[in-house]
């Protein structure tokens, strides 16, 4: 089982690269599983929807030579992992316009305008990976959390089909500590395929 491990943080030393990092290394205990990290920052990937992005839309032109390399990427994999900071409350705006972008109509759904939307995603498994700096009491109090998952889980993944499996959200302990999320991410990692698996022997 393959998975596309996509973290989104302009720092390499950042908790975010770290957590992605213990995760794929989760992921390679199990034998025969394998991964692929795309470093979003490092790779310059282009977040700006533009023209080309917009007659893709609307199925006048094939899709950007970036955009179709990143499609083939996730067509590789049985699971897309995204893990990222949480920047005012949602995900950075590096990862939301690689969704804006990537996810476009004719490959993740189908919408001629005229009928109904055809969800093409069904087979992908997705799981998220957020990083958190406010305590939970924050989160609850405001339903942030809950907002995020509306939007992101419901809003963006449901629309295409493919199924939320995972949806973590890693904050700091009342020290701030958040070196114990390195071996909750490893642990996510070793598991990733578990529930995949089990259905299969079924």
């Amino acid at each position: 089982m393959h998975t596309l491990i996509v973290a989104s943080h302009p720092d390499r030393g950042s908790f975010t690269h770290s957590a992605a990092a213990h995760l794929a290394e989760g992921v390679s205990l199990f034998p025969g599983n394998s991964f692929e990290i795309a470093d979003l920052a490092a790779e310059g990937f282009d977040p700006r929807y533009t023209a080309a992005d917009i007659a893709l839309h609307l199925r006048k032109a094939p899709p950007p030579a970036d955009v179709a390399a990143e499609q083939a990427r996730i067509d590789r994999a049985d699971a897309l992992v995204l893990v990222y900071p949480v920047y005012w409350w949602s995900m950075p705006g590096l990862l939301k316009g690689w969704i804006d972008r990537v996810f476009a109509n004719g490959w993740a759904y189908d919408d001629d305008f005229e009928t109904r939307v055809v969800k093409k995603l069904q087979h992908l498994r997705i799981h998220l990976v957020a990083i958190g700096g406010a305590d939970l009491r924050t989160y609850a109090r405001h339903g942030y959390f809950g907002a995020m998952r509306t939007q992101i889980d419901h809003g963006i993944f449901d629309y295409c089909g493919a199924p939320v499996v995972t949806s973590e959200l890693l904050l700091p302990s009342e020290t701030g500590d958040m070196s114990h999320h390195l071996e909750t991410a490893r642990n996510f990692g070793r598991n990733l395929f578990s529930a995949s698996r089990q259905s299969e022997a079924a």
